[in-house]
């Protein structure tokens, strides 16, 4: 009786297996029709990959990205359409341009995802949203360091750009502008020339360009350039200004450094020989005025390229870099000492002390460098003293102009070099001097 009981169950299930399967195929069919209808209504491409490289699936999105609407991408192979992606899914999102068949060169961003077995990988191709205007504008000003601005004059309403919060020291969003903040920005010593300039656009309408200092919240100063017009209502009355600003601290910075190698030697930073020129014409023109004495030294270190092939040139540079310290610590502040190249230095001195004879000024000349000079220098391991030898000129009394005042104190610094150590000459004088008795 078991027996046939069990007979009979197998036999039910041998005929009821077959429609299970069928019911089960066709729930499987539906499933995969709802996910395809679904894929097709997407906006962003799909691909199925096999592992083969070849495509063998997609949606109407991935050939309208490709710029082949009207084709079939099944059984092409992917590279021919796209970049190939990574092996692993979490290192597969990359960004590329992709030339599509209709010669379209779009940016597209491409994920490798799971495709649920084992023989293929799903591609989701997305467009890469297109900057605005206004984003590419804003971005601009940014990497420019160049803002809008729109000042109200009425209710002294600031409007600023992105970009300008960061010209002055703060995070977009952190102040909102006003022409008070504006104004209390401003470097004090600044302020009344940047409030004479938009007054005189406002009176007369001509362009506002000023140039002028901030002051940020760290206390740190930066360099802003401004330009700007003034906006008239229809009866011709001024309602605004409104211009740019940008930011021209490093501008500002590479000139004066400009400046500095131009007319200053870059090792003791003494002016060179183009400034020292330019101050011995406007001391002599000053004598001139005053009817005052200027006397011009020229200064030759002795012993220096000793120094140089003994201890090297870093040495060297260590002497001469002490040698112009004490000789602009030894003069007076209206005094001028420049480098003119080598071991040669010059000196400017103004306003010579009325009633000496040029004897008397030369002994006090030569006294005071030499004295200035006479302390022994740390070279290498070594105390050494630097000897020197001094050439000079006096105005008027040599000479009426600048080329033969010069040409007299070389003279006689080459008169005072051949005559041993520390010693001058005054002028065209051959008497030698002992500077230090």
């Amino acid at each position: 009786m078991t027996f046939i009981l069990l007979f009979l169950i197998a036999a039910l299930t041998c005929l009821a297996l077959p429609a299970l399967l069928l019911r089960h195929q066709h729930q499987v069919r539906q499933l995969q029709a709802q996910q395809q209808s679904l894929v097709e209504r997407l906006s962003d491409g799909v691909l199925r990959v096999g592992h083969d490289g070849r495509i063998r699936q997609h949606n109407a999105a991935a050939t309208t990205l490709l710029g082949c609407a009207e084709m079939t991408l099944a059984g092409a192979r992917l590279t021919d359409w796209l970049p190939q992606p990574g092996d692993s899914a979490t290192d597969a999102r990359q960004r590329a341009q992709v030339l599509g068949a209709d010669g379209v060169q779009r940016p597209l961003e491409i994920t490798r995802l799971a495709a649920g077995d084992a023989q293929s990988y799903l591609l989701l191709i997305q467009p890469v949203a297109a900057q605005t205007d206004a984003e590419r504008f804003q971005r601009s000003q940014y990497f420019a360091r160049i803002g809008t601005w729109d000042w109200d004059i009425d209710t002294n309403h600031l409007y600023w750009s992105e970009a300008i919060y960061a010209m002055f020291g703060y995070q977009v969003g952190a102040v909102t502008p006003s022409y008070q903040l504006f104004c209390a920005c401003v470097h004090p010593d600044d302020r009344e020339h940047v409030r004479a300039g938009e007054l005189r656009c406002i009176e007369s309408g001509e362009n506002h360009d000023e140039e002028y200092r901030v002051v940020w919240p760290d206390g740190s100063v930066h360099w802003l350039r401004e330009t700007g017009n003034v906006v008239k209502d229809a009866q011709g009355m001024p309602v605004k200004m409104m211009g740019v600003v940008r930011d021209i601290t490093e501008e500002k910075a590479w000139a004066s450094q400009m400046h500095q190698l131009a007319h200053h030697d870059p090792l003791t930073g003494l002016p060179n020989r183009l400034v020292f020129e330019d101050r011995l014409r406007n001391a002599l023109e000053r004598a001139r005025r005053s009817n005052t004495r200027g006397a011009l030294v020229f200064i030759d270190l002795n012993g220096f390229k000793a120094i140089n092939d003994a201890h090297g040139h870093a040495a060297g540079d260590q002497v001469l870099v002490a040698t112009a310290l004490r000789l602009k610590e030894a003069l007076r502040e209206s005094d001028s000492v420049a480098r003119i190249g080598g071991d040669e230095f010059v000196a400017i001195l103004e306003g010579l002390a009325p009633g000496r004879t040029l004897e008397e000024e030369a002994q006090g000349i030569g006294k005071k460098i030499f004295d200035a000079l006479s302390a022994p220098l740390c070279v290498g391991n070594h105390q050494q003293r630097i000897g020197a030898s001094l050439g000079i000129a006096v105005f008027p009394d040599h000479a009426p102009s600048m080329d033969r005042l010069i040409h007299i104190a070389d003279l006689a610094m080459y008169e005072a070099k051949r005559s041993g150590e520390d010693q001058y000459r005054l002028g065209s004088d051959t008497q030698q001097r002992v500077g230090v008795e």
